[in-house]
């Protein structure tokens, strides 16, 4: 019995998917509610299972094409795939034909694993690896018999590749440390990008002398980034305003305390639930901060569900901490931890990316000294944090070295005067400076 695969519905207000990779090809067998394709919306990228248990019989749709809601992707055939025959044609009894399929069985299997075999040997990387496996270890220098594959058969998959170049470089001496540190950022960075927009700058690295030019198409993701960003920027005043904070207080608290918080919660003491924490609190002194504009109408939200933008391989993503004022330090950093290991992989769902009153963005962990953050609508504000460096500051008349971050707030000037951005921007690092206030609430 043949089964249809479609595309589910897919999130309100998204109207099309791209096919992304398929993660199984024709003829493999399959598991019911096992993944057989990704696809990428403009916000999130949806798996879709196989709804019955059989072989994977045609792939109706290939990688980039655009599809819609109940469009047909695959046809599964129940079962293992085998064709019956047609018995009155067949003069051989039922247990001569079972033995002559073991024996053709065994002789298919011996060719099978002799021709894998071979092809390790001679380097046939495509033949046992998928597409994406292929050129990440094209890019890496990185040879299949190398690589233990554990996909179907041993076929070896991208994370299979992707932890090959990490033991490679973890296996280097002390001295090419510096080079492995070089790769594993170079491989961090393609993922950011996207493996095909590395593919494509390394192409044209390669052939300098050349006058060459690429023309690939935005990812869906990245089309509704440069839309909401064009947006804010055509449809909101938005004005910047910055100031500067002295993170000598939290880092003396992190540092007496995190190895304890870390043992206690199985969780990092970062800096981030923090800065969480001192927004939550600026939002409760200054709740226009916290509002929005609806066709004419001020929104004021009474409660605090804040964006943490987390970058992934398919574009900037911000998640939503739900209820932050609600959430201990503890919880706040594991969830940031869990949402931004989720970003990585894809697996951040439509509900937890929306809503959202209030974000904040961290450039500094990628070494940004100064920015300004643009507001992600309907929100009227964002908080961005940079990168902390020790500078000279007068501290009771006396000049002293302090690590210092810059603070910047991107405000919708329609709705947030310039002297509540101010005062806003000015509690945070007043809270920040002093973090028992944050206990206090004072």
């Amino acid at each position: 019995m043949a089964t249809e695969v479609k595309v589910p519905e897919l999130p309100e207000s998204v109207s099309e998917a791209t096919v992304g990779e398929w993660q199984k090809n024709k003829g493999d067998k399959v598991g019911r509610d096992e993944n057989l394709v990704d696809l990428e919306t403009d916000k999130v990228v949806l798996e879709v299972p196989s709804t019955s248990a059989g072989v994977l019989a045609e792939i109706k749709v290939s990688a980039g094409d655009t599809v819609k809601a109940g469009d047909v992707l695959a046809i599964v055939e129940e079962g293992d795939g085998s064709d019956a025959g047609d018995d009155d044609d067949d003069d051989t009894s039922d247990d001569d034909k079972k033995a002559a399929a073991d024996d053709d069985s065994d002789a298919k299997s011996d060719e099978a694993e002799d021709e894998a075999a071979e092809k390790a040997d001679s380097g046939d990387d495509e033949a046992i690896a998928s597409p994406a496996a292929k050129k990440l270890m094209d890019e890496n220098d990185v040879a299949a018999r190398n690589v233990e594959g554990t996909g179907k058969d041993g076929r070896i998959t991208k994370a299979d590749v992707q932890k090959a170049i990490d033991n490679k470089g973890d296996s280097k001496p002390a001295q090419g440390e510096d080079k492995s540190q070089s790769r594993a950022d170079s491989s961090s960075e393609r993922e950011e990008q996207a493996v095909s927009e590395q593919a494509d700058r390394q192409a044209l690295a390669d052939a300098p002398s050349e006058r060459t030019e690429q023309r690939v198409p935005m990812t869906r993701i990245r089309q509704r980034i440069a839309e909401r960003l064009l947006d804010a920027s055509q449809n909101t005043a938005m004005l910047t305003t910055f100031n500067e904070v002295d993170m000598k207080a939290v880092m003396d608290l992190r540092n007496q305390y995190k190895d304890k918080f870390e043992k206690d919660h199985e969780v990092r003491l970062g800096f981030m639930s923090f800065f969480v924490k001192a927004a939550v609190e600026a939002l409760k002194r200054f709740p226009i901060v916290n509002a929005s504009i609806d066709e004419g109408d001020i929104v004021y939200h009474g409660f605090y569900d804040i964006g943490v933008a987390v970058s992934s391989p398919r574009g900037l993503l911000v998640p939503v901490l739900r209820d932050a004022d609600q959430q201990s330090y503890a919880q706040i950093e594991s969830t940031i931890r869990d949402l931004g290991k989720r970003a990585q992989e894809g697996k951040v769902t439509m509900d937890e990316m929306s809503g959202g009153t209030f974000t904040i963005t961290n450039g500094g962990v990628f070494g940004s000294l100064l920015s300004t953050p643009i507001i992600n609508p309907p929100q009227a504000a964002i908080l961005g944090m940079h990168a902390t460096n020790e500078k000279p500051v007068v501290v009771d008349g006396e000049i002293v070295i302090r690590p210092v971050m810059q603070l910047a707030l991107s405000y919708d000037h329609r709705l947030i005067d310039g002297r509540d951005a101010v005062l806003f921007l000015r509690t945070i690092k007043e809270l920040i400076e002093d973090p028992a206030r944050l206990l206090l609430q004072v």
